[in-house]
């Protein structure tokens, strides 16, 4: 199913006009800075601590590592996250 996906890509892209992220299930990540960090189409939360947060996606993993963590606002498929971000790791399944 991967290898559809992927050769579809370039096809919904360009003739759709939909990113790539939305294609492909990945997810969107905006850092700024050190303090704040906003994920995007994750999902769901599997670890939350002080000092870390690990988020499932579609191909595996997203751990953040820092410390003084704060989830700031957090929606089905999207997280805001506050704190001394060190970071920032995708772990693949």
């Amino acid at each position: 199913m991967k290898k559809w996906r992927y050769r579809l890509h370039p096809i919904l892209t360009k003739y759709f006009a939909l990113p790539s992220d939305v294609v492909l299930e990945l997810p969107r990540i905006t850092l700024i800075g050190q303090l704040h960090l906003y994920i995007e189409n994750h999902q769901g939360l599997i670890v939350y601590s002080d000092s870390e947060l690990k988020l499932r996606t579609h191909d595996g993993f997203v751990q953040i590592t820092g410390h003084a963590f704060i989830i700031k606002m957090m929606l089905p498929e999207e997280i805001l996250l506050e704190g001394n971000i060190k970071e920032v790791k995708f772990i693949q399944r």
